[in-house]
């Protein structure tokens, strides 16, 4: 992965980050996705976190806002929820 210099980033830190997370409809998709993202951001709360069920109750569609503080921070994140078993698509 290429480095990006802090002057190139569109990203000002620190700041309020929304990241989507998808994944198949299950009764613990949500609080796994918490704790996956809480190890990174520990001020994340659920009050943070958006759920939006698709149209035929197939799949979830979650918005956590995280506080992002640097970019290895978001890296390590996205990492982490796009191997994660549970989840299909992170965006």
């Amino acid at each position: 992965m290429r480095e990006i210099k802090p002057e190139d980033s569109l990203i000002e830190y620190p700041c309020d980050f929304p990241i989507k997370v998808m994944g198949v409809m299950q009764e613990s998709f949500a609080q796994t996705i918490v704790e996956v993202v809480m190890i990174h951001d520990p001020t994340f709360h659920a009050g943070k976190l958006e759920m939006r069920p698709s149209s035929k109750g197939n799949y979830l569609a979650l918005t956590v806002t995280v506080r992002a503080i640097h970019r290895e921070q978001l890296d390590n994140l996205y990492r982490a929820l796009s191997s994660h078993p549970m989840v299909k698509m992170v965006l």
